[in-house]
């Protein structure tokens, strides 16, 4: 600021700006939705409003309370009126409040907190065609479904204690925060995959689905298998799911432990590169481009969330007890074991957990067991295609045992 000038009077320069600016909005609101101005008043009213809201709170604090009673008594009256006319909006009279607080909040706040309230006014005023769409498009459970989310994160997160529990080695804090990022990571793939690429066809849903769930992505298209023509383009988005799952690792690995995600950067990589060459020459060969009704049932639930918890306190243990009575060979075969059911919690058991393990040893772990998992998605493209997606299912067992075998390969002399 100029020092010649005082703070005070920029703060009522702006002051008088924002609400010059907010009773033009609020005029052109009305003008555009009931072809007509607010009867309230609009522009130089809401200025001498903001004028006055400065001038008071400066002055003297129960003068501004007394200011605002006024006003407050004013629309009272006019309300009353309205009522008789059966229109009961009491927009302008939240506008109006806010502006009478400009000057409050620029001398208590600084500069920042009035903007953003004038950006807020003025966001949500011309907000009525997207609130209009969000009402007409997004399923009522979807705001159900975001308070979950809100809960899990907001309110059960910040109230667990950061002190390590006996025998896990990790707080109930830290347990809790790993279920919040993978939920976000599952729910925002969720949400892309249902409202961003509506028009999506099998190959975007292999593609979205994998980054959620791989394995629950492989059966709903392999299900779809039987009753479509469309073989190849199944065979290409069961084929990209997998090679998305590993990039889904990857960013799992870096956010919770990087020295881990370094050593799987270049296997993993490698293994989505091959998959995805793989899936777009079958993508090529297939003509017909279908739309994909996909599993629409949310990701995120409440029941799963502590599920999950449990999955991943539960896996810590198990890995710690295994690598303690059966060394590295017993992780091994762990892993390998695991990879048959939900490989999550266990990933997260070896990212976030405190062994004695080497860093070429968790990476081995998250190989092996990402492998077998592919083994799994192989069976179940057979099982639930019945048949029909053949050579995604070659190719995930290719995969598969590729995966587990790379580890003597990446980290030959390591292990």
């Amino acid at each position: 600021m100029n020092n010649f000038i005082p703070a005070e009077l920029w703060h009522f320069l702006y002051v008088v700006i924002l609400a010059f600016v907010v009773g033009l909005e609020l005029k052109t609101y009305y003008l555009a939705q009931h072809n007509k101005p607010s009867h309230l008043g609009s522009t130089r009213t809401f200025t001498f409003i903001g004028i006055l809201g400065y001038v008071f709170f400066i002055i003297n604090i129960n003068l501004y309370i007394l200011g605002y009673t006024a006003l407050a008594a004013i629309y009272i009256t006019y309300y009353l009126y309205k009522l008789h006319q059966n229109r009961t909006s009491i927009i302008s009279f939240l506008i109006l409040s806010l502006v009478y607080t400009f000057g409050a909040l620029i001398e208590n706040f600084d500069i920042w907190m009035p903007t953003l309230v004038f950006i807020l006014i003025v966001f949500t005023l011309n907000a009525n065609r997207s609130l209009s769409y969000i009402l007409s498009e997004v399923n009522i459970q979807e705001f159900e479904t975001l308070g979950k989310f809100l809960l899990l994160s907001a309110v059960i997160l910040p109230l667990l204690p950061n002190k390590e529990l006996p025998y896990l080695h990790i707080s109930a804090f830290k347990i809790w925060l790993v279920v919040v990022i993978i939920s976000a990571i599952s729910y925002g793939s969720y949400i892309a995959q249902k409202y961003i690429f509506k028009s999506r066809g099998y190959f975007l849903t292999g593609i979205l689905g994998g980054l959620y769930s791989s394995t629950a992505t492989t059966v709903v298209l392999a299900k779809k298998a039987i009753n479509t023509d469309t073989t190849e383009l199944i065979n290409a988005a069961i084929i990209i799911a997998t090679a998305m799952m590993y990039i889904r690792l990857l960013l799992i690995a870096t956010i919770f432990n990087f020295s881990v995600a370094s050593k799987l950067a270049l296997p993993l990589l490698f293994f989505s590169c091959i998959g995805s060459f793989i899936a777009f020459f079958y993508y090529k060969k297939e003509r017909a481009r279908q739309h994909a009704p996909i599993d629409d049932r949310n990701p995120l639930e409440l029941e799963t969330a502590f599920l999950f918890a449990i999955l991943f306190a539960l896996m810590i243990f198990i890995t710690n007890f295994v690598t303690n009575h059966y060394g590295n060979l017993g992780l091994k075969i762990l892993s390998f074991l695991i990879g048959f059911t939900d490989i999550d919690p266990f990933v997260l058991s070896l990212l976030t957990g405190k062994n004695h393990l080497t860093v070429p040893q968790i990476a081995t772990a998250v190989l092996i067991a990402s492998g077998s998992n592919n083994l799994l998605k192989a069976g179940y493209a057979l099982l639930f295609g019945k048949n029909k997606p053949k050579k995604a299912a070659f190719w995930l067992f290719v995969l598969g045992i590729c995966t587990i075998i790379s580890p003597y390969l990446f980290y030959k002399g390591s292990l």
